[in-house]
């Protein structure tokens, strides 16, 4: 039986490349808010803002009522929110840790009587975990947050043969909202194999981190970097 996969943030940039990714061979459901994603019949596009109240509860039941189960949950939506030491807006922070670290924790305690032996969760981290950006350090701490609590949920999760484990992309450029040619260049200076990465690479480092062949593999965040700033 095909495996069920929730994406969410999917209707375009590394969801979108997620979603084509796995749906071959996957029943694929999938969040988007603002971003209206192309029609895929074999898809479960839900809309929804998952920061509201009851939202990650009432997504993971629908994903059950179409289709029995749920094996593999993809944490991609995240924000990127501008947070300069000059100004402080407490809801622009609360808005980035809400979306990039508790949404995932309650997509996992809505999905937890679900999720069986070898079932995978595979949140999207980022470089700025360790490499804090300027002007959005609450962001950078947002990610190292979703890095512990990656470790800590492989941790108690591991017993009931549930793998959690994170993908942390380098300079990746998105096809709807490509970076200028010359900050382009920036990142390519840095980065070992001389190109900025590509949403199909991270897709398929989810793939490998959702499948048997990473079986032993859980509480890791893998850098997908291309050798950015070695």
């Amino acid at each position: 039986m095909d495996k069920v996969a929730l994406i969410t943030g999917g209707a375009r940039g590394i969801g979108r490349a997620i979603v084509d990714e796995l749906h071959g061979d996957h029943h694929v459901a999938f969040t988007w808010l603002t971003s209206e994603p192309e029609e895929k019949s074999e898809c479960l596009a839900l809309r929804s803002d998952l920061t509201a109240e009851g939202q990650p509860e009432a997504v993971i039941q629908q994903v059950i009522e179409k289709f029995g189960r749920l094996d593999l949950i993809v944490n991609n939506a995240g924000a990127v929110t501008m947070t300069p030491k000059d100004v402080f807006d407490k809801d622009d922070h609360l808005s980035i840790l809400d979306l990039n670290l508790l949404v995932p924790a309650a997509l996992l305690t809505a999905a937890l009587l679900h999720l069986k032996p070898g079932a995978a969760i595979v949140s999207i981290s980022s470089m700025n975990a360790v490499l804090p950006p300027k002007d959005a350090v609450t962001y950078g701490a947002s990610k190292a947050a979703l890095n512990l609590w990656t470790r800590g949920m492989a941790k108690e999760l591991g017993p009931k043969g549930i793998r959690v484990n994170a993908v942390a992309p380098g300079a990746i450029n998105i096809p709807e909202a490509p970076r200028p040619d010359d900050l382009t260049a920036l990142f390519v200076k840095d980065t070992a194999v001389g190109r900025v990465g590509r949403p199909e690479d991270i897709a398929k480092a989810v793939r490998f981190l959702a499948s048997d062949d990473a079986s032993f593999i859980t509480g890791e965040v893998l850098g997908v970097t291309g050798g950015y700033r070695l």
